[in-house]
């Protein structure tokens, strides 16, 4: 069996054993999406409000009639129409990654990563669900370091570089290629790969934090460079 196919395998197996976490990875997403159409719910209720409170102060002033509560009315819908356009969360784009606060950056990688999921193959999303966990647990530990430590330096081009370079690097290849042998290499077997060695980095950096050894931290970053050098190629 190959590398690449141990790597497949080592995925399903992922899914198997990490079905409750991948779960609960689901539910954040979901919750935060609850979180926006609750407050869609409460703007629309506020707007709706105060056009008639503004209404009512102004009859008491000068009678509005037929045409003051049609313009009241129209007002309201205006409202409504726009508080229903504000997207329930908030879409991360990828050159926006390199500029988040590092306190926000796992959050705002896990955003991504969920935006991203239609787009890869079954056992990448197998990865990819580990790494949101992996990134939750890594975020309160990122509040105690600052953005001019080397640690911080080298977790921000984890997140914010190298998996993004590895994901849309496999979204430019068309889709009929992504299972076609290219060069020696599958596509799809290459992203999954790169996804394992990530995730792994990841786990590593968090187990590093809670150990407090931040120079160790950013020498031991030379094995995801030398690892990643065959999964960057996706899109050469």
């Amino acid at each position: 069996m190959s590398r690449s196919d141990r790597v497949l395998a080592d995925a399903e197996a992922v899914l198997r054993r990490h079905s409750d976490r991948g779960r609960s990875l689901s539910a954040r997403a979901r919750e935060r999406r609850n979180a926006g159409l609750i407050r869609k719910v409460k703007y629309a209720f506020w707007a709706v409000l105060a056009v008639l409170l503004a209404s009512a102060v102004a009859g008491f002033i000068v009678p509005l009639g037929v045409t003051g509560v049609m313009v009241a009315l129209g007002v309201i819908v205006a409202a409504l129409i726009l508080i229903a356009l504000i997207p329930t969360e908030s879409r991360v784009r990828t050159e926006t990654l390199a500029q988040t606060d590092l306190a926000a950056l796992p959050l705002k990688t896990e955003i991504w990563l969920e935006n991203q999921r239609k787009a890869l193959p079954a056992p990448a999303i197998t990865l990819v669900d580990s790494i949101g966990v992996r990134l939750e647990t890594l975020a309160p530990q990122l509040e105690r370091l600052g953005e001019g430590d080397p640690a911080a330096q080298e977790i921000r081009k984890l997140l914010a570089d190298h998996l993004p370079e590895l994901v849309t690097g496999y979204r430019s290849i068309p889709e009929p290629l992504r299972r076609e042998e290219r060069n020696g290499r599958v596509p799809e077997k290459q992203l999954v790969d790169g996804l394992s060695v990530i995730d792994a980095e990841i786990a590593r950096m968090s187990e590093t934090l809670a150990s407090g050894d931040l120079d160790k931290l950013a020498v031991q970053n030379r094995f995801l460079e030398i690892k990643y050098q065959e999964a960057k190629e996706l899109g050469q």
